[in-house]
């Protein structure tokens, strides 16, 4: 992929995108999905890692809930990478995130990812250019094990949203007695690191692309959920998979 340049990539739905249809052709997909993850699950020859990162309030939990909230719970897992622990910090970077790498007939979520240890570790100083040039080829060669051994097809998004709707959606998080669960302080101070962010997305980006990133517009919660499940559905579709016959 060129070099992405966040500040000159769109945050909204192109405006030949009607909200109603969208919605619409949302439903229908979703509906298709349901049948392709029972595919999946029964053939289990293949499994799908799905990641998902983004600023504070791009909507990440949202499109995890709506993209893949009705398909069967035996076969999708979803993993969110908070701060790592003691025991974690005790070992390699990586040693926390393999033991969640799906497994055939799987599709695994991960919310927030490995690539955070080459985000927010840089932002706040934490973790050196060298060091993190370092597990940029550790991660490389970490989705390529996946993909070449295990039969794994990596989806990666980054959810666009703009420093303004961000801005909105935290401050809903005071207002609104629904969201008022969310509300962390320190994401108003790491909103004040956009710019930093921004260097080191599109640093990741053009580093560790062998599995392609998808940046979604994610200021309209439509949209993005449409650009996700689509890219899910066309990936699945791509297996060719078929249900098993009966065991002998």
């Amino acid at each position: 992929m060129g070099k992405i340049i966040l500040k000159e990539t769109d945050t909204r739905a192109p405006k030949s995108f009607d909200k109603t249809e969208t919605k619409e052709k949302l439903e229908k997909i979703l509906l298709e999905l349901d049948d392709l993850q029972n595919l999946l699950y029964a053939e289990s020859k293949h499994s799908l890692l799905v990641v998902i990162q983004g600023m504070d309030a791009s909507g990440k939990d949202g499109a995890i809930r709506n993209v893949f909230g009705k398909l069967n719970p035996q076969g999708v897992m979803v993993k969110s990478f908070k701060a790592p622990t003691a025991e974690e910090l005790s070992q390699d970077f990586l040693w926390r995130i393999h033991a969640h790498a799906p497994a055939k007939g799987m599709i695994q979520i991960f919310n927030r990812s490995h690539y955070e240890d080459i985000l927010v570790t840089r932002v706040h100083k934490w973790c050196d250019d060298k060091t993190a040039k370092k597990r940029m080829q550790a991660i490389n060669d970490f989705e390529k094990l996946l993909m070449a051994h295990n039969n794994t097809s990596i989806l990666k998004f980054y959810l666009h949203v703009s420093p303004e709707e961000q801005q909105e959606r935290l401050q809903e998080r005071i207002k609104d007695k629904t969201k008022q669960w969310k509300y962390n302080e320190n994401d108003f101070a790491e909103a004040k690191l956009w710019d930093d962010y921004m260097k080191m997305y599109e640093d990741c980006f053009e580093n560790c692309n062998d599995a392609p990133w998808t940046i979604v517009p994610a200021d309209q919660n439509w949209y993005k959920e449409f650009i996700i499940a689509s890219a899910v559905k066309d990936t699945l579709k791509n297996f060719n998979m078929q249900f098993p016959g009966l065991k002998k």
